[in-house]
């Protein structure tokens, strides 16, 4: 049996084991509470893991080794590194998160400062969750494609209706058990996958430093600029993400959303290193390969069938898992705020509200397999819907969590100042490097500001606070 021929046995076998346990997971799901927040009941390693699971997906282990492959070098590693440093600086806020309650972050908005913000920013929510999706599914296809050696456009779509297939079973606690297993393999097992390749070479990494261009090895070519730029995005992010904060409401308590977040924080920035220095790995050994099959590639030639068909199935889970968080929060959102918030606003069952959730899993997943068709992009995409979801809704969600007193004309004003104001900047090509998710919030943030002032001043009553003690 060669060795392509056992690395795809391992990768189906992996996949019907996930499924498996998807399927275990479908029956701990009584209602929509169950099926969007695993009943509020994951504990402190459980939200570590399944945090961690979503963020180390596409972009953090394919994008980043594609870019660390490419233009960034070393540096790349710095794109993992914000991720922790964002999650780590969330933990402050989770409790808070926590105790509202909540199911989505729009709720959280429309419950601060009316319909018109919570349907705004619905909207952006919804458009960014599917942009991410897309970018899980273009990732996962990556590597289907070059360990079923299939046309890219079919590992697309095999990816995508596994995605969604796998996302439309279980829901949370299907995500939350299969990302306890992603979160040690890929974490332990990429980092002995790094040292194995070195070490079967006689030359090791001396053989990899002195093939690398010298700017491939500069930890700060990325810039302090867009490394600053990339913490700061993603704490905003984080702060405003479904696929994230979904995650801390199904904490089971306000200190486990707190250790949740600490863990996984410093999970992330501490395998920050591994995906960039697997990229300048295969930089080395295959110069002349489209950078973002590098992972897959370098994997199935420089490891054991069994570890690569292990570690590879691992990563496809990883970022399918990213894509399911990000359906399932579009579901979630679509569902609870859009549909029955002001489509059908009747009386509904929790049944009925599980049933719709389900639809709107595989409508936005094929809304997510068509973008990725025609995008294929990873890095971009993630970056396009991080700014899209936060540049607006930011300030005003984290007043909303934080602050007593806040007016619905500062929300309103403020969502559509920042989202605008991020837009602009983004079309204008983001100049002097500052990333146009910074500028849109700066901007959300002063105009809340103002208008909350002015409206003090004006003895305009705030709305009533989030916690009833």
């Amino acid at each position: 049996m060669s060795n392509h021929t056992v690395i795809t046995v391992i990768v189906i076998l992996y996949v019907l084991i996930m499924i498996g346990v998807s399927l275990y997971a479908r029956t701990r799901i009584n209602n929509s509470d169950d099926y969007h927040l695993a009943g509020r009941r994951l504990g402190t390693v459980m939200l570590a893991g399944t945090l961690a699971a979503t963020e180390i997906g596409g972009g953090s282990t394919i994008g980043v080794t594609a870019k660390a492959y490419g233009e960034w070098g070393i540096s790349a590693a710095w794109y993992v590194i914000a991720t922790g440093i964002g999650i780590f600086l969330v933990a402050f806020i989770a409790p808070y998160m926590r105790r509202a309650m909540a199911t989505t972050v729009p709720e959280i908005i429309g419950r601060r400062y009316g319909k018109s913000s919570h349907l705004i920013t619905s909207i952006l929510s919804v458009i960014s969750l599917i942009s991410l999706a897309a970018a899980q599914i273009t990732a996962c296809a990556t590597v289907v494609s070059v360990m079923l050696n299939i046309h890219f456009s079919i590992a697309l779509l095999v990816a995508g209706c596994l995605l969604v297939f796998y996302t439309w079973v279980g829901g949370m606690w299907s995500l939350s058990l299969t990302d306890f297993i992603q979160f040690f393999i890929i974490v332990f097992g990429f980092t002995i996958a790094v040292i194995y390749i070195l070490a079967s070479d006689p030359a090791g990494w001396t053989h990899v430093f002195h093939a690398l261009p010298q700017e491939k090895l500069s930890t700060t070519r990325l810039g302090w600029g867009s490394i600053i730029g990339l913490i700061v995005m993603y704490f905003m992010t984080f702060c405003t993400g479904q696929e994230a904060v979904q995650r801390f409401y199904s904490a089971k308590n306000e200190k486990i959303a707190i250790r949740g977040a600490l863990l996984c924080g410093l999970v992330i920035a501490a395998y920050a290193l591994v995906p960039a220095i697997f990229g300048l790995i295969a930089s080395v050994y295959y110069p002349d390969i489209t950078a973002n099959d590098a992972l897959a590639i370098t994997a199935a030639n420089k490891l054991p069938p069994l570890f690569a068909g292990v570690i590879l199935s691992a990563v496809l889970f990883a970022t399918m898992s990213s894509g399911s968080g990000d359906l399932l929060g579009a579901s979630s959102i679509m569902v609870k705020d859009i549909y029955y918030g002001f489509i059908n606003k009747k009386a509904h069952t929790s049944e009925s509200e599980l049933k719709s959730s389900k639809r709107i899993v595989i409508i936005t997943g094929v809304i997510a397999i068509i973008i990725a068709f025609f995008s294929q992009q990873i890095i971009e995409l993630l970056i396009f819907a991080f700014t899209i979801r936060a540049t607006g809704p930011f300030a005003a969600y984290l007043y909303g969590l934080l602050a007593d007193y806040v007016t619905p004309r500062a929300g309103l004003l403020s969502i559509i100042v920042g989202t605008l104001a991020g837009i602009i900047w983004q079309c204008l090509g983001q100049p002097y490097g500052i990333y146009a998710i910074i500028i849109g919030a700066l901007m959300s943030l002063i105009s809340f500001l103002i208008t909350r002032k002015v409206d003090r001043l004006l003895g305009i009553k705030g709305s009533p606070s989030l916690y009833h003690e």
